[in-house]
């Protein structure tokens, strides 16, 4: 008999992995032997990124799709580049058009949630300007295993099962059908081990590859998406992908304890783990990471952080607070004077059951590093499939908020509040390393504890990533691993914190990192909540 793969496997037995040539790390381990291969066929670490999460979309279709979002932060010739790939809203889309279909918030799943891909733009800008490979030879390894068939990992067919359980109820009516038709085409999920192919995926793919994404925002892939848009009551017109492009922007970043820590700025809300960053630098840690004094700390932070950007973050063409303002130590100061020794009441954080995310990172021998993330933010996405193509698309639109007075109030061609986020480390204007923690408004969450692992108490990769987790999810509610020490649960529940055990996989994020040492070789890990890999050169 299996074991449940979505029960946790404490204590961790992997250790740290160290290489000098090129290091992938990623949630499926074919997708990181991808992005080795792309490495060893004389690519950079910017090659082995697109490699590793074009492959992703196939190997683990639950957490992301090429319908997806994406962001990156790249490290090359000495300085870090951002790239914010998330898509828009389409330009029909208003508050208006929801109200009059009955809604109170932006759904989950259907047309209304679904917003312009960015992760093909995405793919195609990192590509053009800073890969060394033909993106037709960087994208053959996914459509590789589109084409010819991968076996399932055991967690990816445990999510898939809970998908198709899921979407077996809920999704009703033609323009749901071609999901069932693309990943149950058996009429059931697969099961771990079993082969998966889609041809029509691999045919994507490649076109995708051949024209730089042209394709898909201005060529046939275009014109099926709005086809199936307008058949089956969608939003889309064809310039809402023609006129749409991922973007190079330049990262946010906060100073702790001699470190830099970068991240994409708004409509990302990386910026959390800023502010809660900027909160902690003033305020004393336990001397040892497992200890009440650090886990207060860290929540009472992180909470005060949360309720800002809940409130601000937004598309930053609509943002009304400056994100200079938020991060300035002065702010700091003053929220910090709010954490006391008991737990503190603040609104809710978010939903934190929400997001299904991939994060990989990689690094070569030049000193190239990239952190990246890819998202259809729920799972599957939306349950919308465009026929034969094997694009699932996202569901991001559902962070948008319907109440007008706020920045993030959904409308056309707007940005939505984005939960995934790329992290990145420096120390005196050289890199550290790329870093990140996939789970949706886990994410800042995770980054703060990994910065926190490395920075205070000196934690290897691994031992970054095997360390207890805690998970805030409003008022005074924290998630807390199953085999965080119980004399620091029972304090943490006198000052007022209400705990809750966490046993479930993958609810406190899924991280990896990868750090260079200071004999210049690569340190890296994966985490052990997962069926993650550390491939290495």
């Amino acid at each position: 008999m299996q074991n449940d793969p979505h029960l946790y496997r404490y204590p961790s037995r992997r250790t740290v992995h160290y290489a000098n040539r090129g290091m992938v790390c990623t949630s499926a381990p074919l997708a990181a032997q991808a992005g080795l291969e792309v490495l060893k066929k004389g690519g950079n670490a910017i090659d082995a990124a697109i490699a590793t999460a074009m492959a992703l979309t196939v190997v683990e279709p639950t957490s992301n799709g090429i319908g997806s979002d994406a962001f990156a932060l790249v490290w090359t010739n000495g300085k870090l580049h951002g790239l914010n790939a998330s898509g828009w809203a389409p330009a029909k889309m208003n508050v208006g058009l929801l109200k009059g279909k009955g809604y109170t918030e932006v759904p989950r799943i259907g047309w209304e949630p679904v917003m312009t891909p960015g992760a093909p733009s995405g793919w195609a800008a990192l590509s053009e300007t800073f890969g060394r490979l033909p993106l037709t030879e960087v994208a053959e390894p996914a459509a590789w295993y589109a084409e010819n068939g991968y076996p399932l990992s055991p967690d990816v067919a445990w999510f898939w099962n809970r998908a198709f359980q899921g979407f077996s109820k809920s999704l009703k009516g033609e323009q749901f059908q071609p999901w069932f038709d693309t990943f149950a085409p058996a009429g059931r999920a697969p099961v771990a081990g079993e082969i998966w192919k889609n041809a029509g995926m691999a045919k994507t793919l490649r076109d995708i590859a051949a024209t730089k994404a042209e394709s898909f925002y201005k060529g046939a892939l275009a014109e099926q998406i709005v086809a199936w848009s307008n058949k089956t009551g969608g939003y889309f017109d064809a310039a809402d992908l023609s006129e749409y492009a991922a973007q190079f922007v330049e990262p946010i970043t906060a100073h702790y304890k001699g470190y830099d820590v970068y991240e994409i700025p708004p409509n990302g809300h990386g910026i959390a783990a800023l502010m809660a960053l900027n909160i902690l630098s003033g305020m004393e840690l336990g001397a040892e990471r497992e200890s009440v004094q650090t886990y207060h700390a860290m929540i009472e932070a992180m909470k005060l952080a949360f309720v800002d950007t809940q409130a601000f973050v937004a598309d930053p063409r609509h943002m009304s607070t400056k994100v200079e303002d938020m991060l300035s130590m002065a702010y700091a100061d003053k929220r910090r004077k709010l954490i006391s020794d008991t737990a503190a009441l603040h609104p809710e954080a978010g939903d934190p059951s929400c997001g299904d995310t991939v994060y990989l990172c990689t690094a070569d021998g030049e000193g190239n590093m990239v952190s990246y993330i890819q998202s259809n933010y729920a799972g599957f996405g939306s349950g919308i499939v465009v026929p034969g193509t094997g694009i699932a698309l996202q569901n991001r639109g559902n962070n948008f908020s319907m109440d007008e007075s706020r920045d993030n109030c959904i409308a056309g061609r707007k940005k939505s509040y984005h939960t995934i986020i790329p992290g990145f480390l420096c120390k005196d204007g050289e890199a550290v390393g790329p870093f990140g923690v996939m789970g949706g408004f886990m994410q800042p969450q995770g980054h703060l504890q990994v910065v926190v692992n490395t920075v205070d108490y000196g934690m290897n990769p691994q031992e970054c990533l095997d360390a207890p987790r805690f998970q805030w999810t409003g008022d005074k509610k924290v998630q807390i691993d199953a085999h965080t020490p119980i004399h620091i649960i029972r304090k943490l529940q006198e000052m007022g914190h209400e705990v809750e055990m966490n046993h479930s996989l993958g609810a406190m994020g899924r991280g990896e990192i990868i750090w260079r040492t200071e004999h210049g070789t690569l340190s890296g890990a994966t985490e052990p909540r997962c069926d993650g890999t550390v491939a290495s050169w």
